[in-house]
């Protein structure tokens, strides 16, 4: 439950400060052309709002329904559907009585900011902390894979090489290069050959739906650091200090070797073979259902392997951060067009609000909270541009419309359209959001 509090806390966080970033870019570009702003909400406001004060010609509030936020500006066909200020001749502070090039600008003043601010996350984010991953090369031990993994054609213990014949640095970018570049074959060692792992489109399909396939192999090393709060080894008699040998007398080399016969052992009596004091002994204890003894580890995984850092300072920060952000928006719009590929099925992978949130980790971690952002930040960015009415990439297409053949399309077809784009809208989100709910209740929500 915590956890689940700590996401949301995370979530709701991220898209205030996005939301408001974001309507903040139409409402700078719209007071820059002296356009009347009536509102700026976060938060939807139907029937009452939480907070409100106006100052000037503008009411600023907060809104009890957390959807997202808006700003009504004056003389436009939006979302408040203002039907009888419409019907009133064009005032010079009014949307609709400006150049068309200036309200290009404020639809567009949204978008752009969503864009600045992710570069200028990453940029922050690579000067405050700089970049640090496990290269391919170091993950010595080979891979540890999942049933997908496995249905794939890849094998625990295999030693990725290259994907599509092209080396990858990055450990944890090598699925993601796979999906994202639509790569056939993976070559991987495997008992000393190499050997190429063919990619189908079913396969890319079971790979946009699993959040985890392979993972490095750890060497088996365990102690008891502490014991969690549900803590079947402490009952049971295990101590600080104490260093796990084996299973049932069962010795392993690798820690998915000692996960899965734990796993084998599930609701089972079982004999934990540990060193006490330089002694060897045994503790019996009966394994729950969890499969989980309750302790914390007190070897750490992450001093295993030789990870890769790189430093960056503020000048150089700049290009890296850019230089990441442009990468970012490049890969979702990779993701985005396997949308239209109905054999990738990836469909099913949209989700709601559970499956954003679920981005977050478990515990506060300001360095992936800004990432993760920065990642979101670029999401409403190009969501937002999609030429859909209702969404600021409708408007921008009804404009450049206007641009092109010198005439204005129809209000009467604006308010349609807008009607139009709001029930698509709304189909889209209780389709994403339908989605999170059968994936909880078939269990393959993760």
């Amino acid at each position: 439950m915590e956890s689940i509090l700590v996401k949301t806390a995370q979530l709701l966080l991220s898209l205030s400060i996005l939301v408001v970033l974001h309507e903040f870019g139409h409402f700078m570009f719209a007071r820059l052309f002296k356009t009347r702003v009536e509102k700026f909400y976060l938060f939807f406001d139907p029937w009452f709002s939480l907070f409100k004060i106006k100052k000037g010609d503008t009411e600023y509030g907060v809104g009890w329904l957390p959807l997202g936020g808006y700003v009504k500006i004056s003389g436009m066909i939006d979302e408040s559907m203002d039907k009888e200020a419409m019907k009133l001749p064009p005032q010079p502070h009014e949307f609709r009585a400006k150049p068309a090039w200036q309200r290009l600008l404020i639809m567009l003043g949204g978008v752009l900011m969503n864009f600045v601010f992710a570069m200028l996350i990453y940029i922050g984010v690579l000067y405050a902390w700089g970049e640090e991953f496990l290269p391919t090369e170091n993950a010595k031990y080979g891979i540890v894979v999942n049933e997908v993994g496995e249905e794939i054609g890849f094998q625990t213990g295999d030693k990725i090489l290259t994907v599509g014949n092209q080396y990858v640095e990055n450990f944890m970018k090598i699925i993601p290069v796979v999906v994202l570049d639509n790569i056939k074959t993976v070559q991987v060692e495997r008992n000393g050959q190499k050997t190429d792992v063919e990619i189908s489109d079913s396969d890319l399909a079971l790979l946009l739906k699993s959040k985890t396939v392979i993972s490095p192999r750890f060497p088996f090393k365990m102690g008891v650091e502490s014991y969690l709060k549900k803590s079947p080894g402490k009952e049971a008699g295990l101590q600080i200090g104490d260093e796990f040998k084996g299973l049932n007398g069962k010795y392993f080399s690798f820690f998915d070797e000692w996960t899965n016969e734990l796993k084998a052992n599930i609701g089972n009596s079982i004999l934990i073979n540990i060193e006490r004091n330089g002694l060897p002994m045994e503790i019996q204890m009966v394994l729950g259902e969890d499969g989980m003894i309750g302790i914390a580890n007190s070897h750490a995984n992450d001093q295993i392997f030789e990870y890769k850092t790189i430093k960056y300072g503020f000048l150089e920060s700049i290009p890296a951060g850019i230089k990441r952000g442009v990468q970012t928006t490049a890969n979702y719009l990779k993701q985005f067009k396997l949308f239209f590929r109905p054999e990738t099925k990836a469909y099913e992978s949209l989700g709601g609000f559970a499956t954003i949130g679920n981005i977050f980790p478990a515990t506060w971690d300001w360095f992936s909270f800004w990432n993760m952002t920065a990642f979101i930040s670029i999401i409403l960015a190009i969501m937002n541009l999609l030429p859909i009415p209702a969404l600021d990439g409708g408007h921008v297409t009804f404009l450049l419309f206007e641009m092109i053949t010198g005439r204005k399309p129809n209000e009467k077809f604006m308010e349609y359209a807008q009607i139009a784009g709001m029930i698509l809208l709304l189909g889209l989100v209780l389709f994403a959001n339908a989605n999170d709910i059968l994936k909880m209740i078939n269990g393959t929500f993760s």
